[in-house]
């Protein structure tokens, strides 16, 4: 079967490929709510862009947002106008990513090895938890990650001794360098020339590197990335530009409030994040058997882009799952190296491997079937002060309707675990990873499907509802004490020539206008009390809302 692989048409397994990461990632992109913050935030800047006809600079709240570059909000853009400016448009450019990238990494395990390592890297990648999961999202990171990684591999085939083509991937390696950069910013660059760094001390600088092709690759990068910051300065946006590099320094040296983290953060993130490929590829990290010569190339260069990201964000004070998502390349990599290893039987499946994959199973197949159960008896809970958060209380006490069935993903999924280690031995490895892949990427999909919308429900329905019943009113909406993207994406706020709109003193005491639409969460609310024209207009799931209406309302 294997050898038939490797004799089959490359083209027409590509087209497989394509067609049913297609079936895979486009279904089901916009059924339910965008999540505050990020999938809103760039939905709203993109909004924001066709609302204003300003496609140069990036918008959040009608006024400049510093903090990211525009090329994936052109792209959602690009979506919204196909689609409309809804959340299957803001998903949708993802899920081209996902269609994009999985026939790229046959491409290069082809070119690494044959199809057959191909084929396993593909199946690794789609197979595990949260790579799946990020091409269903409507984050930036699958497009930056695929820029700064093809950047990576073009560089990687120039420092190879045995390629002819040192020009052409050096520029290739320079445009998608300024590509990642466009996309998310500096730091698209950094993660590349990192790696490029580390593998000369590695190697202890012995590549050939030729000065014209060094001043070609910055010609190249200034080009292509600096393409947008030169614009904004030539707009006479320079305080822009200042801005955003200032931000991007603040990353690595602050922690964003929300979002600090032990520093051992993403060694958790990944081990259970990109189950079960994690587990696979630990034995891989080693010394592997073998006189392949582009294979032990390529893999140095998959362990030093791992071990770069990873001790990197480490580092970053900052900590978000996703900063560390650019390791799912070599992690998968080295997932599919081990299968393929251990095929040819010049490495072993161990016992300790899977004993990590079933407690890793079980950790997270329990919350997936107790979620439907904790709904059933939250009243006792509640009743019991087991949980000492108000906000969280409330949140519990949504109505969300559960068919009574949504236990079946992590159930079955345990089972399908359990089959696997019982009916398919470990001399067989293959069959063994295919199932385990199969099995996830099934658990995952109808994670997605049947649990996100409910815990949604939970988490920001209310607040999202809310602001959706005052889309199209010519109202003043704001948030008190907590941040949030709902307000403009959800509302549909407009731009106003008001600058007093961005005070929230006058909002709450000023001469206003029109009418003003607050909403604050449960803990928050005693703050408000103070302001005797705020009239509460209810409550639900842990948000307060309030009107304060305009004593003279312009006509």
């Amino acid at each position: 079967m294997i050898e038939k692989i490797n004799r089959a048409n490359p083209a027409k397994i590509g087209i497989y490929i394509v067609s049913i990461a297609a079936l895979l990632f486009i279904p089901f992109l916009g059924g339910v709510h965008l999540f505050d913050w990020d999938e809103i935030n760039f939905a709203e800047a993109a909004r924001e862009m066709i609302v204003t006809g300003d496609y140069l600079t990036v918008h959040i709240n009608f006024q400049p947002f510093w903090e990211k570059p525009p090329l994936f909000i052109w792209m959602q853009v690009l979506s919204m106008k196909l689609f409309g400016i809804n959340e299957f448009a803001a998903r949708f450019p993802n899920a081209v990513c996902g269609i994009v990238t999985l026939p790229i990494l046959f491409a290069m395990g082809r070119k690494i090895r044959d199809n057959f390592f191909g084929l396993l890297w593909v199946i690794a990648y789609a197979g595990s938890v949260l790579p799946f999961f990020y091409f269903k999202s409507g984050i930036i990171d699958p497009w930056f990650n695929l820029f700064i990684f093809l950047g990576v591999w073009f560089l990687m085939l120039y420092a190879f001794r045995e390629n002819q083509h040192k020009l052409r991937n050096i520029i290739l390696s320079a445009a998608f360098a300024g590509l990642a950069v466009l996309t998310k910013g500096p730091v698209g660059f950094l993660l590349i020339a990192l790696t490029g760094g580390v593998f000369l001390l590695w190697v202890r600088f012995k590549v050939k590197v030729r000065v014209k092709d060094v001043i070609t690759y910055f010609a190249v990068l200034a080009l292509v990335g600096g393409s947008w910051f030169i614009l904004q300065i030539l707009n006479g946006h320079l305080d822009t530009v200042v801005e955003f590099i200032v931000y991007q320094v603040r990353l690595f040296r602050t922690q964003d409030a929300g979002h600090g983290g032990f520093f051992g953060y993403h060694f958790v993130v990944l081990l259970v994040g990109v189950f079960p490929s994690s587990i696979l590829a630990l034995k891989a990290f080693g010394k592997e058997p073998g006189n392949e010569t582009f294979y032990p190339f390529a893999k140095k260069w998959m362990v030093i882009l791992f071990w770069v990201v990873l001790i990197l964000f480490s580092i970053v004070k900052t900590k978000i799952v996703h900063y560390s998502s650019l390791t799912y390349f070599p992690l998968t990599f080295l997932a599919a190296a081990f299968v393929y290893h251990a095929h040819k039987k010049t490495i072993r499946w161990s016992r300790w491997m899977s004993v990590l994959i079933i407690v890793l199973s079980v950790l997270l197949a329990l919350p997936v079937m107790l979620l439907q159960f904790i709904d059933k008896y939250k009243h006792e809970i509640i009743s019991r002060d087991l949980i000492h958060d108000p906000f969280a209380v409330e949140n519990l006490k949504a109505d969300v309707r559960w068919m009574g069935f949504e236990f079946l993903p992590g159930l079955l999924f345990l089972l399908a675990i359990i089959f696997i280690f019982t009916r398919i031995k470990k001399t067989a490895p293959v069959k063994r990873a295919l199932f385990l892949w199969g099995t996830t990427l099934a658990f995952t999909l109808s994670v997605l499907l049947l649990l996100v919308p409910r815990i949604e429900k939970y988490s920001q329905n209310a607040l999202i509802e809310f602001f959706k019943s005052k889309a199209g009113e010519d109202v003043y909406i704001k948030n008190l004490y907590f941040r949030s993207y709902a307000t403009y994406f959800y509302g549909e706020t407009q731009p106003t020539d008001n600058p007093n709109f961005y005070d929230d003193d006058w909002l709450l005491t000023g001469d206003i206008d029109k009418d003003v639409y607050f909403v604050t969460k449960i803990h928050r609310a005693e703050q408000l009390d103070k302001y005797d024209d705020l009239e509460e207009t209810g409550r639900k799931n842990g948000f307060v809302f309030y009107i304060r209406k305009a004593k003279n309302p312009k006509p």
